[in-house]
């Protein structure tokens, strides 16, 4: 059973384009059609990634700096190239940075079948951490993997899909100590961890599964803007992990983390599918001399479609959240939130559509782990009106969220009516819908 999912009409077909300018090319609001997306900059008072001189990527790249690719190793050898001279990536086609499947990072002598004899709580026990031979060749092949699918973006950089179906397979891209980065119109299949590693202490000493690997992780950089992208685990779905020692094996990690500082970022007209955790925004309760006053965040009119958590996850950050659409399936019902408020997190999340499957819990959409207040106002779930904060606390009382985040959201592109955002962002958000 799929959730009730409600609709309304676009009231534009190019409601996703409105908040582009174009770079070097000229200046004024982008039009439709024949406009190159490398020039395109982020548009003045269009979130955070607007302040403080704005995002504008590569678009000032000379000739010589705009590269077209169609492999994993075209696409990294183009970032290195030129430093940090502006530069424009066009990525043509679905290109796969684990070509050569997990087998090609083997070293050591590692072997699944015997790792996982080795580390059978059973025998091991949950005491200690893995130890050994195969824990020792585990993080051999990790490194080999690591090195391979980690791709470091550069200041000043714009990379964008080609058409309709192009992106990056099984890549994590690193945009870490740098500025001025865009990513727009591109598909991004996780990177699948080919060597999760049990940590029989985790979890209460019932033991877990660890993955590395984020999607996208924006690391101690400033003004970035991710833009009409889809982000999904794609063929290789949770759903469809195996389990072991009654855990699943867990390859996957973060989607879209923005963490270490990091600062003036706007999320925009994004799809995001499938996944299990989604965005942290701070990834730590003990950073705040690095993140305290920094983590600007606007995310806006993004689709949220089977994402079980942190939508976003916030620590110290002032975050502005509206005009997304939230999908929970009935899989995920009774494990979900969408809200996670951290410490000092000065979350602000209106105007976002909200649906629900039958039973599930409205309340769960929040989940508290500091006491930060929010500001969660005309939300709408399942086309009503919906105090969440309310809901919440009512639903967990031993959760109870104080409300007034102590800020109000000033760059904000046109406002869309909570009822009319699951159509807008259907029609318009994700890889392939940008003008």
């Amino acid at each position: 059973m799929r959730p009730r999912i409600w609709h309304a009409h676009a009231t534009t077909a190019l409601v996703g384009c409105t908040a582009l300018v174009l770079g070097v090319a000229g200046t004024g609001v982008a039009q439709a059609h024949g406009r190159d997306l490398g020039r395109q900059v982020l548009g003045a008072g269009d979130g955070w990634g607007s302040a403080e001189g704005g995002t504008t990527g590569g678009s000032a790249a000379d000739a010589e700096h705009v590269y077209t690719v169609t492999t994993w190793a075209e696409f990294k050898a183009a970032l290195a190239a030129g430093g940090n001279a502006p530069k424009i990536i066009k990525v043509k086609g679905m290109i796969d940075a684990v070509s050569e499947g997990c087998e090609a990072f083997v070293t050591g002598g590692y072997d699944l079948q015997q790792y996982l004899k080795d580390y059978d709580p059973a025998t091991y026990g949950n005491d200690q951490v893995a130890k050994g031979p195969q824990e020792d060749a585990r993080v051999a092949s990790m490194a080999n993997q690591d090195a391979a699918i980690k791709a470091n973006i550069p200041s000043n950089t714009t990379i964008v899909g080609v058409g309709k179906n192009s992106g990056i397979l099984g890549g994590s891209l690193q945009i870490k100590g740098v500025s001025n980065v865009i990513m727009r119109n591109l598909t991004i299949e996780a990177p699948l961890d080919c060597f999760p590693k049990w940590d029989p202490t985790d979890d209460n000493n019932t033991g877990n599964w660890n993955s590395e690997y984020d999607t996208v992780v924006v690391y101690g950089t400033d003004h970035v803007w991710l833009d009409h992208n889809t982000f999904t685990d794609g063929r290789f779905p949770d759903s469809e992990r195996p389990v072991y020692f009654g855990k699943v094996f867990q390859q996957h990690d973060g989607l879209t983390d923005i963490v270490r500082g990091s600062n003036y970022v706007t999320v925009s007209w994004n799809r995001y599918e499938n996944h299990d955790k989604n965005m942290l925004i701070g990834n730590g309760d003990g950073l705040a001399a690095i993140d305290a006053g920094k983590l600007k965040v606007t995310m806006h009119h993004n689709r949220f479609d089977g994402i079980l958590q942190r939508s976003p996850r916030v620590r110290f950050g002032q975050v502005d959240v509206y005009n997304n659409h939230y999908v929970v399936t009935e899989e995920q019902k009774d494990d979900y939130y969408i809200f996670g408020v951290g410490i000092s997190s000065q979350l602000h999340a209106s105007d976002n559509a909200i649906s629900l499957p039958a039973g599930a819990s409205v309340g769960k959409a929040l989940k508290k782990w500091n006491e930060s207040p929010l500001t969660a106002e005309n939300n709408y779930v399942n086309g009503r009106l919906t105090d969440l904060i309310a809901v919440h606390n009512a639903e967990i009382p031993s959760e109870i969220l104080q409300s007034g985040a102590g800020w109000t959201p000033t760059l904000r592109t046109k406002v869309d009516k909570p009822r009319a955002v699951p159509g807008i962002v259907a029609n318009s958000a994700g890889a392939g819908k940008v003008c």
